[in-house]
């Protein structure tokens, strides 16, 4: 299977950080942010690759190259100017084939497993979902929640079957998608993933998955030298 990355954002909340460097590329322990999906990926056997940019999106082609360093086969997917996530998306469509595809926010930290993403891809491909979603806890950040999960499938919060158990979860940023969700948007305009996702989640087409373990969204500077300290302290736990 394929998966996306998503490293097209100017990252406004960075600054003055993203004003030279692209928000993938910022380090956290020791590593850019983006090479750890990257590496993530084809320790899961995931190796073929697409990441658009936009926002200096040369350093990210610089850096990154053909992939071949990583054991992967990248291919880039240039925007002008960014196009959200759903136009994003759209725009590298040629490139992701018709199977469904994964698609991780590059500007986040997650040990969430791909390996499990491949055979979820196939039930997504034989179920007839459009989207698999992957869900963590609410950060500080958002405590509202951005989905109602019950049991593996997303519900409106409306729908009579949610119980006082099933919670509003955000979303992680993490993500698989069939080809087809994409189908009424013009390739080249602006659109963003979230009104999709709930057109189809009212339609009953969503499912998703509670990952418990550790997410950031690394949003500012603050939360990347917490990310950078909070790594950089397992390292020197893992090497005593």
């Amino acid at each position: 299977m394929m998966a996306m990355i998503l490293a097209a954002g100017r990252g406004e909340r960075m600054r003055p950080l993203t004003d030279h460097t692209p928000k993938p590329l910022l380090d956290v322990g020791g590593k850019a942010l983006i090479i750890w999906h990257i590496e993530g990926l084809v320790k899961a056997g995931i190796t073929e690759l697409v990441i658009n940019h936009a926002h200096l999106g040369a350093q990210l082609e610089k850096v990154l190259g053909d992939g071949s360093r990583f054991g992967a086969q990248i291919q880039y997917s240039p925007e002008t100017s960014a196009l959200e996530t759903a136009g994003g998306i759209v725009y590298a469509l040629p490139l992701l084939g018709d199977q469904p595809f994964a698609v991780i926010n590059g500007d986040i930290f997650c040990d969430y497993d791909f390996a499990r993403l491949p055979e979820r891809a196939a039930a997504l491909q034989v179920g007839g979902d459009m989207a698999h979603l992957v869900l963590v806890d609410n950060p500080e950040h958002h405590p509202q929640g951005d989905f109602c999960l019950h049991a593996t499938r997303l519900l409106p919060t409306s729908d009579q079957r949610l119980t006082t158990n099933d919670s509003l979860l955000t979303f992680s940023g993490i993500g698989l998608y069939h080809p087809a969700l994409f189908g009424h948007i013009a390739r080249g305009s602006v659109a963003p993933l979230a009104p999709l996702l709930r057109a189809q989640i009212a339609l009953g087409h969503v499912s998703g998955e509670h990952h418990p373990g550790i997410w950031i969204d690394v949003g500012t500077p603050q939360r990347l030298k917490e990310l950078d300290l909070q790594l950089r302290s397992i390292q020197k736990v893992a090497h005593v």
